[in-house]
């Protein structure tokens, strides 16, 4: 029960392993697919990736310090991420520290440490570690909400979506217009007979590029004011895609920033030229009919839910990890008040912050994980700091709407500070 095991070898798992390694710290992964990539490879039995996806951050805002993408692409496709992190991985020596093809069943506690169960080519087996990062992402689980009545034509979650050619001919109607939504409905203009969008809530959408480069490269320096930031960029938007809800979406009921926005624009042509059009929100089925909330009700051949996803570790009791909430409380939202051995990396969302922010949440992990080898002491000053309230304020002045899926976003700006300024403590010479 010398190493750590570490749960997903996506580009969190990835990151986990390569902070764990550069440390000297003895530790082995489990990924339940047959190769590093996690989501980004489409050919994962757990995927949700489809065939148009691509990056919605850009390539530079997203890529691993330490290992520049080589792509010529802004925002490279699926195939080419992949790739990325499979070469990331064999140059970093961590493909062989996996073993894929194994899915973790269950995690117990025991003394000093913990036991993983999996299931794997050699049947089940369970063995102890010292401790436990989930790293297995946040975007696997579907969350599929629940209708009156009974839909009698085909009724799907993105994450059942991989290419258009699912939709050539039908009337669809897709629930939700995220990224992934207003991705597919552009898909969709293409192939399907016709195509709604039932969207319930406004939403800010960002144009990829802007003034001739990718968006989320402009403005790297020091950060404005919120609100200051929220009112120029605000304006900068309304010059370059005008307002969304002369198309039909509702008004945003939020500043910008304070939801994720949505990376695509191109929607909003085919809305302007008549490819497809805005409904309200869905009221239930009937049928081959779906109503909505304002009346009115129209046939559809398919239904697909761009209703998102939810946290997913459904090998550990939840009370481990503080909580039996949506989101469970950590501190910087990877570290439970109890330090019984479980550690988060991944669960974080933010404009911008990429995988590097991974990596430096990876990286203050294996310091701390180093000083209970190296430096009791300086361990025991930092679980009384986790200990104690309150835990830094992760908005950077933001009010985030109060949804679930928005309960582990952060500003990028605020949570690398607070990242370093913990690592920073961890390693100050006593």
């Amino acid at each position: 029960m010398d190493a750590y095991a570490v749960i997903g070898a996506g580009p969190s798992g990835l990151a986990a392993m390569r902070a764990l390694q550069r440390r000297g710290i003895a530790a082995e992964g489990f990924e339940a697919s047959h190769g590093v990539g996690g989501l980004w490879d489409i050919t994962n039995p757990r995927s949700t990736m489809y065939d148009s996806a691509h990056l919605i951050s850009s390539r530079t805002t997203t890529e691993f310090r330490e290992f520049p993408m080589r792509s010529r692409a802004d925002y490279p496709g699926h195939r080419e991420v992949l790739a990325y992190l499979q070469a990331y991985a064999d140059a970093f020596a961590l493909t062989g520290l996996f073993r894929f093809d194994t899915r973790v069943t269950r995690l117990e506690p025991r003394d000093g440490g913990w036991d993983l169960t999996s299931d794997g080519p050699d049947g089940t087996s369970t063995r102890g570690y010292r401790g436990i990062v989930l790293a297995n992402g946040t975007l696997a689980e579907p969350n599929v909400p629940v209708f009156p009545g009974t839909f009698d034509g085909e009724l799907l979650h993105t994450s059942a979506y991989s290419s258009a050619d699912a939709l050539r001919g039908k009337r669809v109607l897709i629930v939700g217009s995220g990224n992934s939504g207003c991705d597919i409905a552009v898909d969709a203009v293409h192939h399907a007979a016709s195509v709604d969008m039932s969207v319930r809530r406004g939403s800010y959408f960002v144009p990829r590029y802007l003034f001739g480069r990718p968006g989320d490269t402009i403005s790297r320096g020091r950060p404005l004011p919120p609100r200051l930031k929220q009112a120029v960029d605000t304006r900068v938007l309304r010059l370059f895609t005008g307002d969304p809800s002369r198309f039909g979406f509702p008004r945003p009921d939020h500043r910008l920033y304070e939801s994720h926005p949505i990376v695509n624009t191109r929607v909003l042509d085919h809305l302007g030229q008549g490819d497809l059009r805005i409904r309200p929100g869905v009221q239930g089925f009937e049928g081959g009919r779906v109503r909505f909330r304002d009346g009115t009700a129209d046939p559809y051949d398919l239904v697909l839910l761009a209703t998102g996803y939810r946290l997913d570790y459904p090998f550990v009791d939840r009370t481990h990890l503080g909580g039996e909430g949506a989101t469970p409380r950590l501190f910087l939202h990877m570290f439970p008040a109890s330090f019984g051995g479980l550690f988060v990396i991944g669960m974080v969302e933010a404009s911008g912050l990429g995988w590097q922010g991974r990596a430096d949440q990876a990286e203050l992990l294996a310091a701390y994980l180093d000083a209970v080898d190296r430096n009791p002491d300086r361990a025991a000053r930092f679980r009384a700091r986790v200990a104690t309230r309150p835990w830094p304020d992760l908005t950077g002045g933001y009010r985030f709407v109060a949804l679930p899926r928005m309960a582990h976003y952060v500003d990028k700006h605020a949570y690398r500070r607070a990242l370093r300024r913990e690592q920073d403590a961890l390693e100050r010479r006593d």
